[in-house]
Formats: C-alpha cells, structure tokens, sequence
C-alpha cells in the first residue's frame, strides 16, 4: 500500500533551500502549518517568497520568518496584524504583492488543477490589472491573472491518513485544501495522522494523489489574533 508518512517535520522539509517559493496554508492565524514553520525558521532558509493569505503577527506565524529577515518576497491578500511586516515594507526591505483573496484562491487552484492561467473582473481598474491583459466577455472587463508556481506547498490538516488523504476542519479548509497539489511537492503536517482505510471516504476534502508528505503535528497553540469578547455584566 501507498504511503506518504515521513518521521518528522524535518524529513517533510526535506529539499527547501535559500530563493525557494513556498506556498502556506491558513486564514489568519487558522489552520497554519505552525510545525513547518518553526522548521524553517530553525533551518534559516533565505531569500524566500512566501505566498500566504497573510503574513502572520509579530511572534507567530509568518511573522516568525519576517523577524528572521528570511522572507524576501511576500505574496498575500491581508497585511494588517504585523507591524514588523509594515515596517520592512515601508523601508524597501521586503518586496510586497498584494492580491485579491478570492484571486490568490483561485491562482491556488488553477495551479492545483493545470490550469494556466483564468480571466476574473476583481481588480480591473485598479494597480493590480495593470501590466495585465484585459478582455471583455459578454460586455464586462476581465482580468487575466496566471496560476501560481512555487516548489513546496505547506498545509496543515485536522486529519489525515498515511496514504495523504486529508480532512479539513472549520476555518482551516480555507486556502489548505486549494494550494494542495499546486507546487512540486506537497507536504501536510495533520493533528491526527491514522492507517490508510479509516476515514470515511465521503468525508475526504483532499485525496492523496495532491499530497507527496504527510507528518503528525504536534503541540499547536492555535492562537487567536484578535480575541474579541463580551464583557461581563
């Protein structure tokens, strides 16, 4: 039987070097491979370009490379949690692209499906069709954006079995299940890591063949950006 299981996040990581693009799952805070993470902030990898929804806060997240001056590009939809990514921004230090989130999704998942590119109406008449081609369907302007590239996809799973099957849960299937399958090499740290055969198939958000690696998580903080709650009376 077919197994995608390695031993560790170190043997999953296996391979990333300096300049590499990487893709890495979550929203906010939610459903971040939070193990690859600190992987590569202990490898010191450089000169990355990390495609993300965001960019993590100041101590977590993203936000741990972006300290480590070991992000050179960043490619993300929402900016706003980190002030070391504002400032590295403002001075030049850090190449910046911004995307529209359902854009980034979807560059995600026509790169997942072979797709090379699509044509979408967000963002046309501003900074981000430009240098771009224009064209019009049925009497609307379209924007043609490309399917993303990178050499390592990183997503983080609720589930998963050892032949790569996984199951996302809650907030977590956002942007996870799309970047699977669209980079060289897939590699997904899950919470809970079982025998091929014991998930229901119905169930199943991600089958295997988009998965290369597949390692057990462990000791997530699941962290909350902004915790907004209702005061007592």
């Amino acid at each position: 039987m077919i197994t995608k299981t390695v031993n560790s996040i170190e043997e999953a990581l296996a391979g990333i070097s300096d300049g590499m693009t990487l893709l890495l799952g979550g929203f906010g805070l939610c459903g971040i491979p939070e193990n690859a993470i600190a992987e590569l902030v202990r490898l010191g990898v450089k000169d990355l370009t990390c495609i993300s929804n965001n960019a993590g806060v100041d101590d977590f997240g993203l936000g741990l490379l972006l300290k480590n001056r070991q992000i050179k590009k960043m490619v993300a939809s929402y900016v706003g949690e980190n002030d070391e990514f504002e400032r590295q921004m403002l001075s030049g230090e850090l190449e910046v692209e911004l995307i529209p989130q359902g854009t980034l999704a979807e560059r995600c998942r026509a790169a997942q499906a072979g797709f090379p590119a699509f044509f979408t109406p967000a963002g046309f008449g501003t900074e981000v069709a430009e240098g771009k081609e224009i064209r019009e369907f049925d009497g609307k302007m379209y924007v043609l954006e490309k399917a993303v590239k990178a050499d390592f996809a990183i997503v983080k799973a609720w589930k998963g079995d050892t032949a790569g099957n996984l199951i996302f849960k809650g907030t977590a299937r956002n942007f996870n299940p799309n970047m699977c399958g669209a980079a060289q090499i897939t590699v997904a740290e899950v919470e809970e890591l079982v025998p091929a055969g014991s998930l229901d198939p119905n169930q199943i958000h991600i089958p295997g063949i988009f998965v290369q690696r597949i390692v057990q998580g462990k000791d997530y903080e699941k962290r909350i950006e902004q915790r907004t709650t209702r005061p007592q009376s």
